[in-house]
């Protein structure tokens, strides 16, 4: 537990001074000194209201740079004030957003389907449209070319189409249009299961309403919550720091932008060109091992255990522990972008994964040894690939007949453990927001209703017209009907009860806060699974649609305040990003052909180190096994601990919250900077996948969130956002030419030819235990 209490945000007391005015570097200046839009009145009173919150408080200076630590120094000194109040919803803005809707789409269901799961950087998007924007503004004709002339007439339509400089308003607008495709529904994810599991073609009517239902009733609420979720400035959305850097960095012209934009482009070329080469050229570099390259001629036994603990260059293969991972995709900006607190409690985690694991595999728990190591599909009690075909038959409800001559389903020893950490996170999180942030909750909402929110951000964009409260109203009830369509003339076996249960669960933001605040939330899927079992027993795939009107809810909720954060940070007006939310997140849909080219190896409880299907398998061996709950998870089940994990999760937090009462600090810990949501998630982190990169994310965050941040704040916070930025671009770019180039996204696959670095047989990094060479 001292690593807490060594890379605390809140421990660093080098040197602790009143905030002063005058130390505050450029981009107050450039709010100050060059903002033309915000009125006198408003800036004046922006600027009291900073002034007098700097009076009661106190910021850590190194080398005259104050070092951000908190939401509210992200607003003071990250994020740029400045608005020039240009025009955000234009012809031009919503063309462009709506033309890179398909492209965002795509890419984001390619990561679906990979072995590890990461966000879609919107730098890709962001750079593509900025490039075609400024080209549009420079070469289409405008409306001074014809004034004067005989064409003078035609004025108003060519300023209409092309209305002069493309700056940062009609950027953000087209790129987060694009964007809101960008979040992979597990509407889509539901649809592959279906195909793949159950040979059904999912309709497009269901598929087209489905997506629209959840993702409108996630906006929905995230309207209705945004003074707790998106307003006060301790609610940051860290991963989307780098995209608001560049925004900034691309409009606002000032010497230091110019540097950053150097830097950008530098490193954003650089990783274009490196990342072609760990992902196909050189694939061991992917997931770099001396002690899987040291046991290749060691015992089978020996090898075996080597796979299992050092392996993770290819999917499902190990732990990968100790491995250095050169592979940006798989890296990517995240590390560089989560708060210090949230770093250290997931890295308390990753011990405990690698440690629980083992112990649970080679003490046979679960009857571990008669399946892999590491997988989310699910098996029968001799390892064979369970037979739920002939369990669920056509109409996908259980068959107790079949059930009893085949028997029950089986988790992986790590499946398992996932699953009871995802519970214990679930229950944790739910105590940890009403104990230790009830009091920030009602601060919020009463902060909103008086008018009083300090956040200055918030205070310069209250000259713009608020979207009104009926709008989001609105989108509640047409997603709600949209939902009751699909479940009555859907193929999804759910009752409209459990239609209605499922999203109220899903309207509690308990995940959004975390999300906000840390930077990651908890997955839900697992309470909402085990809530449809008890509702909808004996069917699957009501599970899965259940899951989705929940589980979804939460996750597009999350996504969606984020973006609303952006437009907070950029001056967006509420009403442009309603419109620019609602109809991005309806155009997002893309899935088909992934699906149908990769379809054997998405089935694979292992998948390649290019393409897996874990996140399907995943869905459909919950809901397969959920839909089962009371013989696997009622009293006298195999697996009756994972619901009663959410009890102790709550538990557990709850004696945490009366330990901070009488013990705030326990030797150099802050007992409150310990969030055990987080641990327990991360302590089953490694449960399938590729995770050769888990060290190169540790060191990353070293580097970036404790050197950098505590002893360089000032080029942390100029450039340590651009550059993550940047790196993730280049990267991202490069996959999705790959992808559909030579790894098969669309059609036969073009593997580079072997070498030793590419090796034909086998696992990429050389640990070729577990019968990796048969």
């Amino acid at each position: 537990m001292t690593s807490l209490a060594r890379f605390d945000d809140a421990g660093i007391t080098n040197r602790t001074v009143p905030l002063d005015k005058k130390a505050i570097s450029e981009p107050y200046e450039i709010a100050t000194e060059k903002d033309v839009s915000i009125d006198r009145f408003d800036a004046e009173k922006v600027s009291q209201l900073d002034a007098e919150s700097s009076d009661d408080d106190s910021v850590v200076f190194v080398n005259g740079e104050p070092v951000v630590t908190s939401g509210k120094d992200v607003s003071r000194y990250l994020i740029d004030i400045r608005d020039d109040g240009d025009p955000a919803l234009t012809f031009r803005s919503l063309f462009l957003g709506t033309v890179f809707v398909g492209l965002g789409a795509a890419l984001s269901q390619i990561y679906v389907f990979k072995p590890i799961q990461v966000s879609v950087s919107t730098v890709f998007l962001l750079l593509l449209i900025y490039t075609i924007g400024v080209a549009w503004a420079k070469f289409l004709p405008r409306r001074s070319w014809v004034e004067g002339t005989r064409l003078q007439a035609l004025g108003p339509v060519i300023e209409f189409i092309n209305p002069g400089e493309f700056r940062i308003k009609e950027h953000v607008i087209a790129s987060l249009v694009a964007s809101s495709s960008t979040v992979s529904s597990t509407a889509v994810q539901n649809f592959a299961v279906q195909r793949l599991y159950y040979d059904t073609d999912v309709k497009a009517t269901t598929a087209i309403l489905a997506t629209f239902s959840t993702a409108c009733f996630g906006y929905g609420l995230v309207g209705i919550l945004r003074p707790l979720t998106v307003y006060p400035s301790e609610m940051v959305y860290w991963t989307n720091l780098p995209t608001v850097s560049i925004f900034q960095a691309l409009h606002f012209d000032s010497a230091a932008n110019h540097k950053r934009l150097k830097l950008f482009w530098t490193a954003f070329t650089g990783m274009f060109i490196w990342e072609i080469i760990p992902s196909y050229i050189f694939p061991l570099l992917s997931g770099f091992s001396v002690f899987c390259l040291a046991s290749q001629h060691a015992p089978e036994a020996t090898r075996d255990i080597f796979t299992n603990l050092f392996g993770g260059a290819d999917g499902n293969e190990g732990l990968g522990f100790l491995s250095i991972s050169f592979d940006w995709q798989y890296i990517t900006s995240t590390y560089m972008s989560l708060p210090l607190t949230q770093q250290a409690n997931s890295w308390i985690g990753y011990a405990f994964c690698y440690i629980i694991f083992m112990a649970i595999y080679y003490t046979n728990t679960w009857n571990s040894k008669a399946f892999p190591l590491l997988s989310t599909s699910i098996f029968s009690s001799n390892g064979s690939i369970y037979d739920q075909t002939a369990i669920f038959g056509p109409t996908f409800q259980l068959n107790q007949t079949a059930l009893d001559e085949i028997g029950l389903p089986a988790l992986t020893g790590s499946n398992a453990w996932l699953n009871v950490t995802n519970c214990l996170a679930i229950g944790g999180l739910i105590s940890h927001c009403i104990f230790f942030w009830g009091p920030y909750v009602r601060e919020s909402f009463q902060q909103a209703i008086s008018g009083t929110q300090p956040d200055p951000h918030w205070k310069a964009n209250r000259k713009y017209k608020e979207a009104p409260w009926w709008w989001y109203t609105i989108l509640l009830l047409l997603a709600f009907v949209a939902g009751l369509v699909v479940v009555f003339k859907g193929q999804t076996t759910l009752p409209w009860y459990s239609f209605i249960v499922a999203l109220l669960l899903g309207s509690f933001p308990f995940s959004t806060l975390l999300f906000g605040r840390m930077g990651n939330g908890i997955a839900t899927n697992q309470l909402m699974k085990m809530v449809a079992g008890v509702i909808a027993p004996g069917r699957p795939v009501a599970n899965l649609y259940f899951s989705m009107w929940s589980h979804d809810v939460v996750a597009q909720s999350i996504n969606l305040a984020g973006d609303l954060k952006i437009g907070q940070y950029l001056k967006i007006p509420p009403r442009a990003m309603f419109l620019t939310q609602v109809w991005g997140t309806i155009l997002g849909f893309v899935m088909v052909s992934v699906v149908d080219a990769q379809r054997e190896i998405l089935i694979s409880p292992t998948g390649t180190n290019v393409w897996s299907g874990q996140v399907v398998q995943s869905l459909n061996s919950a809901a397969v096994t959920w839909s089962l709950a009371k013989e696997l998870y009622g009293p006298g089940g195999p697996y009756f601990i994972i619901p009663m994990s959410l009890l102790i999760g709550m538990g557990v937090t709850f004696l945490q919250w009366l330990i901070v009462k009488r013990w705030p600090v326990i030797g150099p810990v802050k007992v409150d900077t310990v969030i055990l949501p987080i641990i327990y998630m991360y302590s089953a982190w490694m449960s399938s996948g590729l995770n050769s990169v888990i060290t190169s994310c540790v060191i990353t965050g070293l580097v970036s969130q404790l050197w950098l941040r505590r002893y360089h704040p000032g080029w942390f916070r100029k450039y340590n956002y651009i550059l993550g930025g940047a790196l993730d671009g280049g990267a991202q770019v490069m996959i999705f030419l790959l992808s559909f180039v030579v790894f098969g996204a669309s059609g036969k696959p073009r593997p580079f030819p072997t070498w030793a670095g590419n090796p034909a047989v086998g696992n990429v990094d050389y640990c070729n235990g577990n019968g990796a060479l048969d």
